[in-house]
């Protein structure tokens, strides 16, 4: 079972809040990943929203698709620069506002040592091209010689806003999008968060808000997570779970948080405002932090 196959199935089971029964459902798939949008409002405007849902996933998937070719990100890969459309600009800059708060954490330029390690090529090579303070972000995105990105660690959440963005557009305001990461509009949805080890750990109850989750060794990757620590850290958690403001901000989060003591994993969630909750979990054991003031 792959990451975003344990996050649709184990840590996303969710029910609807009982005063209000929802008026349809899309299910599919998004970014590679198994999506979920479910929408209470009038039945007549609801193929509507979804058509426009629909469209926006596409725009997503020509965005920040790594398997894509045409793709932005695949592009600025391949050429080394990029004059960013509007919603790639905004995520990159997201991008540097996480590594930042993560102490460089959160570091989209891994890539090349990913596809190292997935494929058996020169790690330590692959590992001195890491560096998201040698990304030039402009009025064009420049990449250092030699450097290739991956968004994979915040792009589904990314798009996940981008979809709730555009059903509220379409009238739509009780909604929840999933993406593997979860957006909720009005109203209270439900949401588990799950644990490889230790199952189901607790239930969020979310409005208006967002969570995601990240358990580094549900996928492997050579030796070790498929999260990997830009200087070589490894991940001190199982699982990870952050509800945000956004479900952009709460996926960066809780990727580059894998990496930290709790202590440190604090710190860090409130120097970045719009973060409400972080779940730790380790061999079957969780906290929850609660950070609202």
């Amino acid at each position: 079972m792959n990451r975003r196959r344990f996050l649709a199935v184990s840590a996303a089971a969710l029910t609807a809040s009982p005063t209000r029964a929802e008026t349809a459902r899309w299910r599919g798939v998004a970014l590679g990943a198994e999506a979920e949008i479910t929408l209470r409002g009038d039945p007549v405007g609801a193929e509507r929203a979804l058509a426009s849902a629909r469209r926006t996933m596409a725009e997503a998937e020509a965005l920040f698709s790594l398997y894509r070719e045409d793709s932005a990100l695949s592009r600025l890969n391949r050429e080394g620069r990029l004059k960013p459309p509007p919603r790639f600009a905004d995520l990159i800059a997201l991008c540097d506002r996480l590594w930042r708060a993560t102490d460089g954490r959160f570091d989209p330029t891994v890539q090349p040592l990913w596809g190292a390690l997935a494929t058996g090529g020169d790690a330590a090579a692959a590992r001195r091209l890491i560096g998201w303070d040698r990304v030039e972000v402009a009025d064009e995105v420049v990449l250092a010689q030699g450097q290739a990105l991956t968004l994979n660690g915040i792009a589904q959440g990314f798009a996940t806003d981008m979809v709730a963005e555009a059903l509220v557009a379409e009238g739509f305001g009780e909604t929840l999008v999933n993406f593997g990461e979860f957006r909720a509009g009005e109203g209270d949805w439900r949401v588990g968060v799950a644990d490889p080890n230790g199952g189901l750990l607790r239930i969020a109850t979310l409005h208006r808000s967002a969570i995601a989750t990240s358990s580094p060794m549900v996928m492997a990757l050579g030796d070790g997570s498929h999260i990997i620590g830009p200087n070589g850290e490894t991940p001190v958690w199982n699982t990870v779970s952050i509800e945000a403001k956004t479900a952009a901000l709460a996926d960066g989060l809780s990727t580059g948080l894998c990496l930290v003591g709790k202590d440190e994993a604090v710190r860090m969630a409130r120097s970045v405002p719009g973060v409400s909750r972080i779940t730790l979990a380790q061999n079957g054991d969780f906290n929850v932090i609660d950070l609202t003031p």
